[in-house]
């Protein structure tokens, strides 16, 4: 946890996305991917498959159909989440949270606590009152979700593919919001 009384980030959300962002928002996908960091990429991820997947995540951004959110420091940004709201007709009061991301540089300060409570601040601003996630089972992440008060609704074992290979289970858990 930062020990400071003053973070050393600010968060944002970001409605279009600029070159220059989608440029360090992939150093910060390839850096978590480096550190061992289950979030649909295996190792090595290079800078420009880690900027395409960005670029695509930008049109969902200008389309609306994603919301996201991002850390900045003094080097830039160093963490990022994502609210999808584009869901089925039947569906309109929930988002999927995903690609919770935190540079190795400012782990253990608090960024992931503040960009989940952002993101769910950010969700009832868009009018949904569920979140759902999913992580690796007995992650730093998993831990963390459950310590913020999200529902662990169960495991699937194998579930997922670790960078450098080996498959680990996933938890599944959800968040009502408050309206």
């Amino acid at each position: 946890m930062n020990t400071s009384s003053k973070p050393t980030w600010s968060l944002r959300r970001l409605h279009a996305l600029t070159a220059a962002q989608i440029n360090e928002l992939a150093g910060v996908l390839v850096d978590c991917v480096e550190g061992g960091a289950s979030v649909s990429f295996m190792h090595p991820l290079t800078h420009e498959r880690a900027a395409a997947f960005w670029r695509g995540v930008a049109q969902g951004v200008a389309a609306g159909e994603r919301a996201l959110l991002v850390a900045e420091d003094a080097q830039g940004i160093c963490g990022t989440v994502q609210l999808v709201l584009a869901q089925a007709e039947n569906q309109p009061h929930r988002a999927d949270l995903a690609k919770m991301l935190v540079h190795r540089r400012m782990r253990s300060q608090g960024l992931g606590e503040a960009l989940m409570r952002g993101a769910e601040t950010l969700a009832r601003d868009c009018g949904k009152t569920l979140l759902v996630l999913d992580t690796i089972t007995g992650s730093t992440a998993d831990r963390l979700y459950e310590r913020l008060g999200w529902v662990r609704v169960g495991e699937i074992p194998d579930y997922a593919l670790m960078p450098r290979g080996g498959l680990r289970g996933t938890t599944v858990f959800y968040r009502l919001l408050a309206s």
